[in-house]
């Protein structure tokens, strides 16, 4: 490992695209075949040998899914040594693992320490029975429980938990169960950090066929709107930074590393089947398909289903799109050349909307609620 990190190093992040079951609602690349699982080990080993020295020295890992914690001691193992055999990582790099509360007992923890883990993140998404079991969730309310216990336990101090509010009515019936509840139940565990999710449903998943067909009902947009407002508020009341549309912090120190370099433009390098690589302006991603990004790799070449390379207009308005997603917000330098800029600043400032704060456009808890069409007003 190299010197202490900076800003400026990238994100490494692996797919580690196998469930045991699918959600209904969730659309990222995962597969239920774990006996692909060694051969995914093999392409994966092959894709690092082919990045390596390509970016570098990395100072956050993350590994995402799927869901990375079904995979056994062996194969966690073997993914680890990979890649530090490969890739540089720094000095006090932070090192994600996304974990299913029922994956959680004493020596996974043991070895996820051992091999250098150093923040958690729960895909608890509720903690009420009938949630859970309308989600497709495999976890119950109790293993979620003991898994936070077990996880303080053995001394991880940087835990994140996964929640999703705005569960949608089925059969005209809405969940009766008050999000505020479940804010208040996670909190006496003191997670460091939280992602709070309004839910949405794609359409090519069985939740989303099932809303275009009539069968389940989304909440009234008023609804969910005063849930962002009573998660901000709440969270913030309870020492909680709100850095982001979705994410909440009880300091800077815990703000999500990795998460930041997707904010900011900061290059990352994203490993396994679907996972998406950015650096320079240029942006590319690999195929979706376990079987078929294996079979590139078994001809030892790279997965890349398709790049782009972004035009100066292109990364300014990302950079607007992302920025006014997080706390920080963007540089009013960004849009000051901008026709009529001075005046949508002046109008955005006086209706509570953005803060303007050295040089800088910062958006309000207003604001983040019309974070995704700020940057249109540029």
């Amino acid at each position: 490992m190299s010197d202490s990190p900076s800003p400026d190093h990238p994100g490494l992040y692996i797919h580690v695209p196998f469930c045991l079951s699918k959600c209904p609602y969730c659309d990222f690349a995962s597969v239920t075949d774990l006996a692909l699982i060694p051969a995914w080990l093999d392409a994966l080993e092959e894709e690092c040998r082919l990045r390596t020295g390509s970016f570098g020295p990395f100072d956050s890992l993350y590994l995402g899914g799927g869901t990375p914690s079904i995979l056994e001691d062996r194969h966690l193992e073997r993914l680890m040594t990979t890649v530090h055999r490969y890739f540089e990582l720094e000095h006090g790099l932070e090192a994600t693992i996304e974990v299913n509360p029922d994956d959680i007992r004493g020596n996974r923890l043991d070895l996820l320490r051992k091999l250098s883990f150093n923040r958690l993140s729960l895909g608890v998404q509720s903690i009420h029975e009938p949630e859970l079991r309308f989600l497709g969730r495999r976890h119950t309310a109790r293993q979620t429980e003991r898994a936070l216990t077990l996880v303080r336990s053995a001394g991880f101090d940087r835990v994140s938990l996964d929640l999703i509010y705005g569960i949608p009515a089925r059969g005209g019936t809405p969940h009766a169960i008050p999000w505020e509840k479940t804010l208040e139940t996670v909190l006496r565990f003191e997670p460091d950090h939280l992602s709070c999710y309004i839910m949405t449903m794609e359409g090519d998943t069985p939740f989303g066929r099932m809303l275009s067909e009539g069968k389940l009902a989304q909440p009234p947009e008023g609804e969910l709107e005063q849930l962002f407002r009573l998660t901000s508020q709440y969270l913030e009341d309870r020492g909680f930074i709100h850095y982001e549309v979705s994410n909440f912090a009880r300091s800077s120190d815990s703000f999500c590393r990795h998460n930041l370099k997707y904010w900011d433009h900061t290059p990352y390098l994203g490993l396994g089947p679907s996972a998406h690589s950015f650096r320079n302006g240029e942006r590319w991603w690999n195929v979706r398909s376990v079987e078929h990004y294996c079979a590139a790799l078994r001809r030892r070449e790279l997965p890349v289903e398709e790049s782009e390379v972004l035009t100066e207009d292109q990364l300014r308005l990302e950079r607007l799109f992302l920025g006014l997603r997080t706390l920080r917000g963007v540089e009013e330098s960004l849009v000051t050349q901008r026709p009529q800029a001075s005046r949508t600043l002046r109008e955005l400032a006086a209706s509570g909307i953005i803060l303007r704060r050295n040089g800088r456009i910062v958006p309000t808890r207003k604001g983040f609620l019309l974070a995704d069409g700020l940057p249109l007003l540029f």
